[in-house]
């Protein structure tokens, strides 16, 4: 009987734990912009085209 308690206790002190952590990264702004991230990849980005070699000039015998 007294495992019980004490996986009882455990498990409301690991729930408290994750509830600390939940609370704490919604006040940090981990949750403010849900969208942006994942369309980000969909977007060239211009620092990139920039160096990126253009191919026709290396090989101009093609």
């Amino acid at each position: 009987m007294s495992v019980i308690v004490l996986l009882i206790i455990f498990s409301i002190v690991v729930a408290l734990i994750f509830l600390i952590a939940f609370i704490w990264a919604v006040r940090s702004g981990q949750y403010d912009d849900m969208e942006s991230p994942s369309v980000r990849i969909l977007f060239e980005d211009k620092k990139n085209k920039d160096k990126q070699p253009d191919h026709d000039q290396e090989n101009p015998e093609k």
